[in-house]
């Protein structure tokens, strides 16, 4: 079993002028793959497999992400099934002078693990052992379920 803490998952990229669109902004094809990784990540690291992604559930792009600012994804898994893995994602506009982040895209994507013929594979159960566990697992299923 892996608890819920042991699959976050954190990690930066510097919004360039290659990312954006014509408003220099990010794109949201860019803000989609790098949270596809990010969470692809979270996945293998609760199920030890290979992980591929099934399901991206409402995609909300809620503010935009300028060129030279930093997008801050967070990932952690918050469900699990036979072969499925449920991560919750956000993404966050960051100043890294400051450290102010301020939310700008949030998604659940569901990734089902593999194995090295392809074949969906069992996963683990997933185990809460922390306050701050328990906080992030009901704060995903809230939000999975729409009672934001």
């Amino acid at each position: 079993m892996t608890a819920l803490l042991e699959t976050l998952i954190e990690n930066r990229e510097m919004v360039q002028p290659n990312h954006s669109n014509n408003l220099e902004t990010a794109h949201g094809g860019n803000v989609m793959l790098w949270m596809d990784e990010i969470g692809a990540m979270s996945a293998m690291r609760f199920s030890g497999e290979t992980c591929v992604t099934a399901r991206v559930d409402r995609m909300n792009f809620e503010r935009p992400i300028q060129v030279g600012d930093v997008a801050f994804i967070s990932a952690y898994v918050f469900e699990s099934g036979r072969t499925s893995i449920k991560t919750r994602l956000r993404t966050y506009r960051e100043d890294l002078r400051t450290g102010e982040r301020e939310k700008t895209t949030e998604s659940v994507f569901t990734f089902v693990a593999v194995d090295d013929d392809g074949k969906p594979t069992l996963v683990p159960d997933l185990t809460i052992e922390s306050e701050r566990g328990e906080q992030l697992h009901q704060e995903a299923l809230e939000y999975d379920t729409g009672d934001r």
